[in-house]
């Protein structure tokens, strides 16, 4: 899929790659102009909305699109979107078929205005960059309909609104290409990226054939999640800004593809040091900038999100909450939300609770649930899951240690991990980090070595992949060389072996994590 704003280059773009790739082209603006041509039905009904700049209804883009996908030569050379998806309802139409694939203003309007088109040959011409060849072509030049500087200023309006609509549907596999350049620079960019995704998907086909436990598997699926690695001197606090978003990023990303997939119980655990309020009070100010990441993402692509975090619990002498929450609601309030005021609208603050429930949520995310000294969180957090339904419910770092009834352990164990990430020390330390351990829906666990390198440089190098949460045992194993005895697949059958085992060697300290 190809997608820029009007005059960015897409239609140029376009012809080079398919020529390099052999890819059937799709141009919902051609598909259009074709049915206009033909006087049609569909093409009657796109032409008043194309003469003003509109663009034209969901439905009847859709319905051409999706023709045109099921053709022969569509199937058999594989395909290149352009213009389409534009919108969330059309990406989404896209997904329910399981169908998966910036300029200045200023530039913009000037390619769009200057833009003239050779109504004998049907080729585009710009009065100052890509002049005529002759007089009489010149003279016979007309300027299409929808290319005056007011329409121009009218469709960017709707490109901006509708390209932030679809961004969280492909987040996980969006590429940005500057197209202010030459159209043989841009295309220098863009052959890149779609060699290395050739590259990258015979790699992946490759590793099918590979066991489920090797590197190459975990690479391929670590390249299609286009994950950048893990960032290096973590212990190294407070982290920089950079450090920071690298990881409200990685949460999200994991978060939309989950909840795009129907996800409706989901949790994130990540464990660096800067996320951890037990150690420092401040950093409860990380795990809030992490929540509003999350839930204004989810309100820009038209969601209403309540963000919850649990009150006081008990009456009386036994009344209380946890000591690291005290005060978050009131943060929560006060952070700066957005200057289209998402605070109210799309951003609402509560409690957890049934009652906190309301028939327009669309997302709930609850913040760092926890039991209080004898009182347990577990019998509101349900009450409120059930009053919700199917709206996605997410746990942000919840610390749910449950003892007693067999119903609340299967509760607390019924949200599905769409992200987990713990750095792994040595028994009783906090330094030097050995390793991590992450997780990113729908991927696999996987499992890296901390490498020093030259002095004071170092990288995380992958040692093992689990397709589920791995136990200590396997972890050391991992870290020690040890094959593995039993088949990715069987390994699981039956975790009462390796709960029942006592865990040993220097990880043992995460026995009490990990089971």
């Amino acid at each position: 899929m190809i997608s820029g704003a009007p005059a960015s280059g897409k239609g140029t773009q376009c012809e080079m790659i398919v020529q390099k790739f052999g890819l059937v082209h799709i141009s919902t603006g051609d598909l259009l102009r074709a049915e206009v041509s033909a006087g049609t039905e569909i093409g009657n009904k796109a032409k008043e909305y194309m003469n003003t700049g509109r663009l034209v209804p969901d439905e009847i883009v859709t319905e051409m699109v999706t023709s045109r996908l099921m053709q022969e030569d569509a199937k058999e050379k594989g395909w290149l979107l352009d213009g389409y998806p534009r919108t969330f309802a059309q990406a989404q139409s896209l997904e329910n078929m399981k169908v998966r694939p910036h300029v200045p203003d200023e530039i913009l309007i000037d390619r769009c205005v200057g833009r003239r088109l050779d109504p004998v040959t049907g080729k585009i011409y710009h009065v100052k960059n890509f002049p005529p060849e002759t007089e009489e072509i010149k003279a016979r030049l007309v300027t299409r309909p929808d290319d005056t500087e007011e329409k121009v200023k009218s469709r960017l309006e709707i490109y901006k609104q509708n390209a932030a609509s679809i961004a969280s549907t492909y987040a996980n596999i969006k590429q940005k290409v500057d197209g202010n350049r030459s159209k043989e620079e841009v295309f220098a960019d863009v052959n890149t990226l779609l060699s290395q995704i050739q590259k990258d998907e015979t790699s992946f086909v490759t590793a099918k054939s590979v066991p489920e436990s090797s590197s190459l598997r975990s690479q391929a699926s670590s390249k299609q999640d286009n994950w950048r690695g893990i960032p290096t001197r973590l212990n190294n606090i407070p982290h920089s800004r950079e450090i920071r978003k690298y990881f409200y990023e990685d949460v999200l990303q994991a978060t939309q593809r989950a909840v795009n997939d129907g996800r409706t119980r989901l949790k994130v655990e990540i464990n660096i040091p800067e996320l951890n309020p037990e150690m420092d009070v401040y950093r409860i100010g990380t795990l809030m900038e992490l929540v509003r990441v999350v839930a204004l993402s989810f309100a820009d692509d038209g969601k209403r999100v309540k963000v919850c975090v649990q009150g006081s619990m008990g009456e009386g002498a036994l009344a209380g909450m946890p000591l690291q929450l005290a005060g978050t609601r009131k943060i929560l309030e006060f952070m700066d939300w957005g200057d289209y005021g998402a605070m109210g609208t799309f951003i609402n603050i509560g409690s957890i609770g049934a009652k906190e429930v309301d028939d327009k949520d669309d997302l709930i995310i609850l913040v760092a649930p926890q039991n209080a000294v004898g009182n347990c969180i577990i019998d509101d957090m349900k009450a409120m899951t059930d009053a919700a339904g199917t709206c996605p419910v997410i746990l942000i770092n919840p610390r749910l240690k449950v003892m007693g009834r067999a119903e609340r352990l299967k509760y607390a164990a019924s949200f599905e991990s769409c992200y987990s990430f713990r750095l792994l020390y040595y028994a009783g330390t906090q330094y030097p980090i050995m390793g991590a351990l992450r997780m990113s829906y729908p991927y696999r666990y996987e499992l890296y070595k901390r490498v020093d390198e030259a002095p004071g440089k170092e990288k995380y190098v992958i040692i093992s992949t689990f397709s589920e949460r791995p136990t200590v045992d396997e972890i050391n194993d991992a870290f020690i060389g040890k094959p593995r005895q039993t088949s990715p697949e069987s390994v699981y059958l039956d975790p009462r072996r390796d709960q029942a085992k006592k865990a040993a060697g220097f990880w043992g300290f995460l026995s009490g994590i990990f089971t």
